[in-house]
């Protein structure tokens, strides 16, 4: 199968159902050292078009990008942003990571923390999490009632129609790893002491909730996966295939826009630098 085609292969469809359950994360299709090595080459090849299409972006000032990352602890959101952008001018791209609301925050709506964040003309703005979890970890840990999460479906839908009726392109992806993999990731950052700052006795017990977790996710993908905005499930155990993925994801969203640079109001001949 060409890598090209990753860009579409696990877009959530709207009306489709989703069954986590059944999504494999590893992606048998694409196994194997050889592989793997093409992958490779394929993804530096693909941040060379990242870098050159963000630089277009920037200087044209025209559309905006709102890359939207979700994933179960461990699922690799850092990393891929680490890897995927990493050759992107910085003064072009931000990120945002939403953790636990602040007294301030939980005193406005939900969404009050997320809009200054979306990106304006020229910008890539990724969030590290999002307003999803504001129906996620709400709904299963029982944060708010569920007459009150039930309604952020629409609320949320129309937030985001809003945003690309205003010109942003948004790119969503969930990163999925499976139950066994978590666990693995888990267990290394236990076993080296520098990486004791990222585990928190919380992931812990969020482990134990993970089927309503996945249950909680599939209505999301099913409730918001809309024509314009559509969900992306990527299969994340194996890093370089994530990274890939998300990359062509990326690539073939601002493709799409057909870009270029603007052009100058002056005659270029008419100038002499002496």
């Amino acid at each position: 199968m060409e890598f090209d085609s990753l860009a579409t292969r696990y877009l959530v469809r709207p009306g489709t159902k989703v069954n986590l359950d059944a999504v494999d994360a590893d992606d048998p299709s694409f196994a194997g050292s050889l592989l793997k090595k093409k992958g490779e080459k394929r993804f530096d090849k693909l941040r060379d078009e990242l870098q050159a299409l963000q630089k277009v972006l920037y200087a044209q000032g025209k559309h905006r990008i709102l890359v939207i990352l979700q994933a179960m602890d461990t699922g690799g959101k850092d990393g891929c942003v680490k890897h995927v952008f990493s050759r992107v001018d910085p003064q072009g791209i931000s990120v945002k990571s939403f953790k636990k609301p602040s007294e301030e925050e939980l005193a406005h709506d939900y969404l009050w923390r997320v809009h200054p964040h979306v990106p304006g003309n020229g910008q890539i703005v990724i969030f590290n999490r999002s307003h999803y979890e504001d129906i996620i970890s709400v709904q299963v840990k029982n944060l708010r009632d569920e007459a009150i999460w039930k309604k952020r479906y629409k609320h949320i839908n129309d937030f985001e129609a809003m945003l690309i009726d205003e010109g942003t392109t948004i790119i969503k992806i969930f990163l999925h790893i499976s139950l066994e993999e978590q666990k693995r990731r888990l267990l290394s950052r236990l076993e080296r002491p520098e990486k004791h700052w990222k585990l928190f006795p919380d992931d812990i017990k969020d482990r134990k909730l993970w089927p309503d977790f996945m249950r909680s996710y599939e209505s999301v993908f099913e409730k918001t996966s809309r024509k314009n905005s559509l969900w992306h499930i990527v299969p994340a155990n194996k890093k370089w295939y994530r990274n890939l993925v998300v990359s062509e994801i990326v690539v073939h969203q601002l493709k799409k826009l057909q870009m270029s640079y603007p052009q100058p109001t002056w005659d270029p001949q008419s100038i002499m630098i002496e």
